[in-house]
């Protein structure tokens, strides 16, 4: 299926219609603001402080996919960066979430969520695990699951939701095109919500 959709609904609209679920509750900035992608998880669970992991999952990346980075305490240590970077985009990555630190910022073209920007190296020594489940900001993601990253941050659906959450994203976003009409003409939420006759009752 096509992502578009859900990368284009945004993290708030998906978190939202998604019944206030998936959304990974940790601060991560994209290295270039404006940017929305969505697409399917690929997971690399790093050793702690080590990247070879990061390597190996390169070998499972897959056109459209977005690459998941992580390790067991998240810390500002650098598991991406260029030459890294440079695989991802060959392969056809959507973007990149990285649950620790980035490095070469300026040079990354690729779509790129973060937690820090420093160039602390990290080792090579843990194989680490890929394709397999993981918890970032409170929110478990497995492989395959959908992530929508934005401005925002970053929020998921697991893949079995995929087309029921879709449905629910179109219909919020009909809901809030009509809202949007209302308030543009004038009307305010505080009465279409029954909230100035609550406090005044």
């Amino acid at each position: 299926m096509s992502y578009e959709e859900f990368a284009e609904a945004g993290v708030a609209t998906v978190y939202e219609a998604y019944g206030r679920r998936g959304l990974l509750d940790v601060e991560l900035f994209p290295l270039t603001a404006g940017r929305r992608v969505a697409g399917p998880a690929r997971i690399a669970l790093c050793g702690q402080n080590d990247n070879r992991a990061v390597h190996e999952v390169m070998t499972h990346l897959r056109p459209g996919e977005i690459l998941v980075l992580t390790m067991p305490e998240a810390a500002p240590v650098a598991l991406f960066g260029d030459l890294l970077a440079t695989q991802a985009q060959t392969a056809g990555a959507a973007g990149v979430l990285v649950n620790a630190a980035v490095r070469d910022s300026a040079d990354l073209a690729l779509p790129v969520w973060t937690r820090w920007r420093r160039a602390t190296g990290a080792t090579k020594n843990e194989r680490g695990s890929v394709n397999v489940p993981v918890t970032i900001g409170g929110t478990r993601i497995e492989p395959g699951d959908v992530l929508v990253l934005d401005d925002d941050g970053a929020t998921a659906v697991v893949k079995s939701d995929v087309d029921s959450a879709l449905v629910a994203v179109r219909e919020r976003i009909a809901k809030e095109d009509g809202l949007r009409k209302r308030w543009a003409a004038g009307e305010f939420s505080y009465d279409a919500y029954g909230m100035r006759a609550e406090d005044e009752s």
